[in-house]
């Protein structure tokens, strides 16, 4: 892998690391759909300026629109939008852990709909990860989960509808520009959102020039989904689904950190050692077939 893909991977990590705390923040004012829109209205507008300053080209013509749309709400606009619904019944720092088990739901995924093999090791990170997700869960003989059932649902439902966006992105827009491919997918994620948000919530825009709103739509807009899926699809494009997925890894310790300073969340220990089990199981699943002996015989 090129350095550059590792600079994108930490500096990706750090601006969705925040993104937690933003859809917290904005949740006193938007619905889930509502802040699905902003969030992409914003990232759109930035990527727009960003190619219209560099001159790169839009080639229109050259993009799938169907499937670049159907990715955009698969990858961008529900998952977002279940994001905030679940935000509403747990805690960021809880729904940051959860986000970590993406590349276990892209693995997974390609092996049912993508034609991809599993070997043991992957089978063996896949327990690990459960184990973690009961602990997170406070499963106790006798008692029922203590986090909130629904919300734990559809925070898990966002993480399935990114691993089957990003096997889709892979699969049907790799012939696509990181910067077109962020352009067409932003484009669809504020259409297909703006629709449901208008139809079903009603979006106050007053509200958006409030002092915090709008920092909280810079954040999440600008940063969270312009900025972020420049990085996201350059090592989709240029890795893999699987490398970029593995952002989870570094997500949630930032929106840990962000939950507690900021918005006085609790860190239990349930929450510590079901993320170390989760990313535990996620980096054991992610394993080459004889990475470590490539890495010996390198270093010799």
């Amino acid at each position: 892998m090129a350095k550059s893909l590792y600079f994108a991977l930490i500096l990706l990590s750090l601006i969705w690391g925040g993104s937690f705390f933003f859809i917290k923040n904005l949740l006193n004012d938007f619905g889930p759909w509502g802040i699905a829109f902003l969030r992409s209205s914003f990232g759109f507008l930035l990527i727009t300026a960003v190619m219209l300053i560099m001159r790169k080209p839009f080639g229109l013509r050259d993009i799938r629109w169907l499937p670049t749309f159907a990715v955009a709400m698969v990858n961008m606009a529900v998952p977002w939008t279940l994001i905030g619904f679940s935000e509403t019944r747990l805690a960021s720092s809880m729904a940051s852990v959860l986000n970590a088990t993406t590349p276990i739901w892209t693995m997974l995924v390609g092996l049912l709909f993508f034609g991809a093999v599993f070997r043991r090791i992957q089978w063996v990170g896949m327990g690990v990860a459960l184990v973690g997700l009961i602990i997170l869960l406070g499963i106790r003989p006798g008692s029922f989960i203590s986090v909130d059932p629904l919300g734990f649902a559809t925070m898990i439902a966002a993480t399935l509808c990114y691993a089957v966006g990003t096997q889709l992105s892979k699969r049907y827009l790799g012939g696509l520009s990181m910067y077109q491919l962020t352009f067409g997918t932003l484009l669809g994620a504020m259409t297909g959102s703006g629709i449901l948000a208008f139809s079903f919530e009603g979006v106050n825009l007053a509200r958006v020039a409030e002092p915090a709103n709008l920092f909280g739509l810079l954040g999440l807009g600008v940063f969270g989904s312009g900025v972020a899926y420049i990085l996201f699809n350059y090592m989709v494009l240029r890795g893999s689904p699987e490398f970029a997925t593995s952002v989870t890894y570094l997500v949630p310790a930032t929106a840990m950190i962000w939950g507690y300073t900021l918005l006085h969340e609790p860190i239990g220990w349930n929450l510590i050692a079901g993320l170390v089990l989760i990313l535990a199981g996620v980096f054991i699943a992610s394993r080459k077939p004889g990475s470590l002996g490539n890495r010996l015989r390198s270093a010799e």
